[in-house]
């Protein structure tokens, strides 16, 4: 979303809400997580990992064949002089590396990294012929091979807080075939734990997975009032059983708890609890807990009053825009259930790829822009049935109203439809279907084709609306720069997800150096610029924190953000950091991307160390 002013509601509105969530007699977000038991033993943080950096001869390593901790040359070390040099000769070998070590117990957290250079000679793109295993006790962490060749170093990081307590072998093996060298290069190895009394790890899948919504609306003769019924069926995919599920009612922020805009009632499938987070979030406790692989089905009665108000759910005159409007499941993964509150400021949004079938009966005065593809079909007398489906997006979105309507075909053959409120002249409105064409094109060229059939781009005129991203549907105003960016969403935060609500930057960062790229800007000195207003700012701060210091939302997650992305293209080239992005977002498409998994992606890229980088720039995680 652009960082325009919103005319509904205001700061003094976000603290009545937050006062009214803390006010209803329900289950907060924080108490939702599942319960975990601490472990007893007192923690002695330790390094447990003796000659990791192989600088003090091979003691107590012990080695299959002697030279494998070697400082000659050929390979080269991380850091210091000497490192441990396993396989290389493009001969049938077998070389092993292993210590015995003790994880002390009662830790916070007990990690093992390393770092690794594979180099090889083989030419295959497909085939693993040579191999590194990494063990502890009997435990495979991780197998590397051929394939993995680098032109550096790479850092690999292990959570093994389930041997605390445990004295175990940490192993290296590595195996080449008959010919063609493959070289496994480590150095700097550590097992650190640190922490007081700590749970056991937690499950960190995502769940509810596969969300299937199927939604039935019909609306009054505005397109301001709509009602009917919204069925949601989804799997457990964590091994933890599903007691409960929530539904996210978003808009309700825009009213207040006695006067909801978003109703629903009759709740089937489950027994709806109470809302909580000022009623934005609704409990429904299933019949019986659900376990791994198990699917179910809620339904519901839906009512969605649209508000007063140029706003992403508000109508503005006879417009009408209902985004967030429809129910979704909230996520449940390692750190529990995500409740966060509304933020007008930015996203709140955090949503599993899911598929959408949504009916929707108005008067055939208006048009119904909407998620997915559409489809109309003759109604009672005097209306029109939209039929819009879509799959594997994260939420649905439509729009209602006398608009004007230009369309056409983007030169990679993606239908595009602009959308006009009255007072937007036709010239602008082709301007804008000509940048859109562009811009989903050249989003694509860069970070893989669009996969939403056709996008549709509503805009209004209305200073106060700025702009907002919905899969293959966005809301906008007559700007060049502005839909470029919101098109850009389609792949960051749409196609790539992220939890907006703590990792903000990762979608809006990324956005905008995506729009610099369609544009033709390089970011050529932007960091020079940078001012951070304290010591505690940093691009990867969440809406809690950009909430509390919102002048400085705009500035440092979407302009520092971008600059340190452009920064980062520097560092490693545009090539790699060409191949880095669209990669990435291939590795992720349709799932959920993290701060922590996007630094060690870069750091694959590159053999230059990062760590630096992301310190000054302020990315943690």
């Amino acid at each position: 979303m652009r960082p325009t002013p919103h005319q509904a509601l205001g700061a003094g509105a976000v603290t009545l809400a937050a006062l009214a969530a803390l006010c209803l007699p329900v289950t907060p977000a924080a108490a939702a997580a599942p319960a975990r038991t601490a472990v007893a033993a007192d923690c002695t943080p330790a390094q447990a990992v003796t000659n990791g950096g192989f600088e003090s001869g091979t003691s107590p390593w012990t080695q299959s064949s002697s030279g494998l901790i070697t400082s000659r040359t050929g390979e080269s070390p991380h850091a210091g002089s000497s490192y441990a040099w396993l396989d290389g000769t493009g001969g049938s070998r077998t070389d092993t590396l292993s210590q015995s070590v003790t994880v002390p117990s009662g830790c916070g957290s007990a990690t093992l990294t390393f770092w690794l250079h594979v180099d090889t000679d083989e030419t295959t793109s497909s085939t693993a012929y040579d191999k590194l295993t990494a063990k502890i006790g009997s435990t495979t962490l991780a197998t590397y091979s051929n394939l993995d060749a680098n032109t550096g170093y790479v850092q690999k990081s292990f959570d093994v807080s389930s041997f605390a307590g445990q004295t175990v072998n940490l192993t290296f093996t590595g195996t080449e075939d008959y010919s063609l060298q493959t070289s496994f290069v480590l150095d700097d190895v550590s097992l650190d734990t640190s922490g007081g009394t700590t749970p056991p790890p937690a499950d960190q899948t995502r769940t509810p997975a596969a969300p299937s919504y199927t939604v039935s609306l019909s609306s009054d003769t505005s397109g301001t009032a709509w009602n009917g019924h919204e069925s949601v069926t989804f799997t457990n995919a964590s091994a933890t059983a599903l007691s409960e599920v929530y539904l996210r009612l978003w808009d309700n922020y825009h009213g207040t708890c006695s006067a909801m805009p978003i109703q629903v009632t009759g709740v089937t499938g489950g027994t709806a609890g109470g809302l909580s987070v000022n009623c934005t979030a609704l409990k429904v406790t299933l019949p019986a807990p659900l376990n791994q692989g198990q699917s179910a089905t809620i339904g519901f009665d839906l009512g969605i009053t649209v508000p007063s108000g140029a706003d992403r759910f508000g109508h503005d005159g006879a417009f009408s825009f209902i985004g967030n409007a429809l129910p979704v499941l909230a996520v449940r993964d390692g750190a529990g259930w995500h409740l966060d509150p509304y933020t007008n400021n930015g996203e709140s949004f955090y949503s599993l790829a899911a598929d959408f079938r949504v009916t929707l009966d108005h008067p055939s005065s208006l048009l119904v822009p909407a998620t997915g593809t559409s489809t109309d079909t003759p109604g009672t007398s005097g209306r029109t049935v939209t039929t819009a489906t879509a799959a594997k997006v994260r939420d649905f979105a439509w729009a209602a109203g006398p608009f004007s309507k230009v369309s056409g075909t983007s030169s990679a053959g993606v239908p595009v439809n602009v959308y006009s409120v009255s007072g937007i002249s036709s010239s602008s409105a082709q301007s804008m279907l000509s940048t859109a064409e562009s811009a989903v094109d050249a989003h694509a060229a860069r970070f893989g084709a669009y996969p939403y059939g056709e996008l549709d781009a509503v805009l209004d005129n209305n200073y106060w609306f700025g702009g907002m991203e919905y899969p293959g549907f966005v809301l906008d105003l007559v700007s060049t720069t502005a839909l470029t960016h919101e098109i850009g969403h389609q792949w960051w935060y749409g196609i790539v997800g992220d939890d907006e609500y703590n990792s903000p930057w990762l979608d809006e960062a990324f956005t905008d150096y995506a729009t610099d790229l369609a544009l033709g800007k390089t970011g050529s000195n932007c960091w020079s610029s940078v001012s951070w207003a304290s010591s505690t700012e940093k691009i990867t701060n969440s809406m809690a924190y950009w909430d509390a210091h919102s002048s400085r939302y705009s500035t440092v997650v979407y302009g520092y953000g971008k600059c340190a992305v452009h920064d980062l293209r520097r560092v490693l080239g545009d090539t790699a950091m060409a191949k880095l992005l669209k990669d990435y977002a291939t590795a992720h498409w349709y799932g959920v991307s993290t701060t922590a998994e996007f630094k060690a992606a870069a750091q694959a890229a590159t053999s230059t160390d990062l760590t630096s980088f992301w310190t000054q720039h302020r990315i943690d995680g």
